[in-house]
């Protein structure tokens, strides 16, 4: 728990942090120059690129973490009609202390979705991203903390994340699939019981199921209501086992999905990641998906651009393998009906960090959500 100066101070930051986000009023009329109007061209400009966005396709995307955020960036260029559903099993860093000490759920994937679907991103990143370093404080993400005092003021999880949907005038909003506490358990093949995120993407290899408890718990009404309206359903990209599976293990989402007369997408990541999905291929990633989710997906969409030799050193050295489909997948999937669309998805970000490629990803499923029938296959 925080003291009450530390609270006065996290009170203080919020408050500065909303202040820089609320809109500026702009005068209409230049200084000196009565009656003219301000920016009419970019005014003119600014209100045909909106109206594009309002008629672009609705979107249904499932996941959470970095690959969520990561393809919201890119979809917002080409629809306001996005709805961002976000697990919320987290248990590491800032959102697990939060979870633990506070009872909420955790906001930091909900946070970073926020953030890629506003309409200044980089500006919203320094101040909600902004992470303390020492004292109380030290570890706690800013955003988090503003997700914390909104969800206290408005009694409700849910409630509070609407709030900062409106606040920040995202393109899309962003739903947590579920308001109530739940956590991760699985079962390996030799019988080991896992509890909680840390322990699944642990051993997410050796895992024969996962489930949800409570076993009750159901999604938010939202969710479900979203589904049906959807052009596209969009799973991916993602952590298998921690990010995409924790969605549909709620039955109710899964039931809709399947019931959804739309394409239904997966994205395959670039890597695969340690403990999680070491040693898995992709045709296993949606073996699972399928295994949880009733069916297989209609598309994949698969990176089949060589990551370069630097960088994919430094991933092996933490356990990863980059993530391509073989030939006998190909013929896997084709069997199964899930037609295979490959792409240059490879982005490196902030000369580090391997990324999929947003820009590209994005105009891929615009393709699909206009023209699912015309679009080609490997394509």
């Amino acid at each position: 728990m925080f003291s009450a100066p530390v609270l006065l101070a996290i009170g203080f930051l919020i408050g500065c942090a909303i202040t820089a986000l609320l809109p500026i009023k702009r005068s209409r009329h230049h200084k000196g120059s009565p009656g003219r109007p301000f920016h009419k061209r970019s005014d003119i400009m600014g209100s045909i690129v909106e109206t594009r966005l309002l008629q672009g396709p609705n979107f249904v995307c499932v996941g959470g973490g970095t690959g969520l955020s990561t393809l919201l960036s890119g979809l917002k260029s080409f629809s306001r009609n996005i709805t961002a559903v976000v697990a919320v099993t987290d248990e590491g860093g800032s959102s697990g202390r939060l979870r633990q000490e506070w009872g909420v759920l955790p906001p930091g994937d909900v946070r970073n979705c926020l953030v890629a679907l506003a309409e200044d991103d980089n500006s919203l990143n320094r101040i909600l991203n902004f992470r303390f370093d020492r004292g109380e404080l030290e570890g706690h993400s800013l955003g988090n903390l503003i997700l914390l005092a909104a969800c206290e003021l408005a009694g409700d999880f849910s409630r509070a994340v609407e709030e900062l949907n409106r606040l920040l005038a995202i393109r899309g909003r962003v739903l947590p699939v579920t308001t109530e506490t739940v956590v991760l358990h699985g079962e390996t093949s030799d019988g080991k019981s896992l509890k909680g995120e840390l322990e699944i993407s642990d051993n997410g290899g050796k895992l024969k199921r996962m489930w949800l408890e409570p076993t009750s718990a159901k999604p938010l009404p939202d969710v479900i209501d979203a589904i049906p309206e959807a052009d596209l359903i969009v799973l991916g990209p993602g952590s298998l086992f921690t990010s995409i599976l924790p969605n549909l293990l709620l039955e109710e989402v899964t039931l809709a999905i399947r019931n959804a007369q739309v394409p239904k997408v997966y994205v395959a990541n670039l890597m695969t990641q340690r403990g999680e999905t070491e040693r898995m291929n992709i045709s296993a990633h949606l073996d699972w998906i399928a295994s949880v989710l009733g069916e297989m997906p209609d598309y994949i969409i698969v990176n089949h651009t060589p990551i370069p030799e630097d960088y994919l050193g430094r991933y092996r050295e933490r356990g990863a393998e980059p993530l391509y489909l073989s030939r006998e997948e190909e013929l896997y999937l084709e069997r199964n009906n899930c037609r295979i669309v490959y792409a240059d998805l490879v982005n490196i970000k902030d000369s580090k960090y391997l990324r999929h490629h947003s820009q590209n990803l994005a105009e891929i499923l615009m393709r699909i959500a206009k023209d699912d029938n015309g679009y080609p296959a490997h394509g």
